[in-house]
C-alpha cells in the first residue's frame, strides 16, 4: 500500500471509532483532524467534506462485513447456517448504528443510494456461493440465483437494520427467502432463534 493511501486509511479508521463513539453529529473534522495530527490542508486534500468522509467510512465498513461473510463460507456448518451467516455479516453492530443513522438521512438520499448499491454488489456474489451450494444438497431449487439473492437482500436490509424486529415481520421473511429459492418448507425457520441471539 502506498503512503497515500496508507495515510487515507489512518483517518478512515480515525473517523469510523470517533463516529462510533462520540456519534456522526459530535464529532466535527477539526477534532479527526487534530486526533491524527495533521494539517486541515491534509485532510482536504484527502476527502471533500465531512460527508464524503462518512461515505468512505460505510464503505470500508462493508468491506469489512465482506471479509466476515467470506469467512462464513469457510466454516464447517450446514448451508442454511451459513446462508443466514453470511447475510448476518452486512449488518452493522449495535457500536456502528449511530454511522448507519447518518446515512440514512433526507439529506444524504445520494449517498445512501451509491451505498446501497456497494453493499448489494458485495453480499449478493458471497451469498449467491451459499445458495449454489444449497442448491447442489438438493435444499433449494431455481435458477438466476444472484437476481434471487439481490431480492432477498433489498427486502431484509430494512429487517437487519432493526434491533426489534416483531415476530410476524421474522416469520414472513423466513417464507419468503424459502419461497424464493423454492427452498423446503421450514428450512430457514431457524432464522428467528439467531435474531433473537443478535438481541440478546
Amino acid at each position: 500500500m502506498k503512503k497515500g493511501e496508507r495515510r487515507k486509511q489512518e483517518l478512515l479508521k480515525i473517523a469510523y471509532r470517533m463516529f462510533r463513539t462520540r456519534g456522526y453529529d459530535n464529532t466535527s473534522v477539526d477534532e479527526i483532524i487534530e486526533e491524527a495530527g495533521i494539517a486541515k490542508g491534509t485532510y482536504y486534500y484527502y476527502f471533500a467534506s465531512k460527508e464524503d468522509m462518512l461515505e468512505e467510512v460505510i464503505s470500508m465498513m462493508i468491506d469489512q462485513m465482506a471479509a466476515r461473510a467470506e469467512a462464513v463460507l469457510e466454516q464447517d456448518l450446514p448451508v442454511p447456517a451459513k446462508l443466514i451467516g453470511a447475510m448476518m455479516c452486512f449488518r452493522p453492530d449495535e457500536s456502528e448504528q449511530a454511522i448507519g443513522d447518518a446515512m440514512h438521512r433526507p439529506e444524504n438520499i445520494v449517498m445512501h443510494e451509491k451505498i446501497n448499491e456497494k453493499l448489494l454488489e458485495r453480499s449478493v456474489p458471497i451469498i449467491s456461493k451459499v445458495v449454489e451450494q444449497a442448491v447442489s444438497a438438493g435444499l433449494a431449487s431455481c435458477e438466476d440465483i444472484e437476481l434471487r439473492v439481490k431480492m432477498i437482500m433489498i427486502i431484509g436490509s430494512r429487517l437487519f437494520q432493526d434491533a426489534d424486529n416483531a415476530d410476524a415481520e421474522v416469520r414472513v421473511f423466513i417464507d419468503v427467502i424459502e419461497k424464493i429459492l423454492n427452498a423446503q418448507p421450514g428450512s430457514m425457520a431457524f432464522v428467528k432463534q439467531l435474531l433473537e441471539k443478535e438481541t440478546e
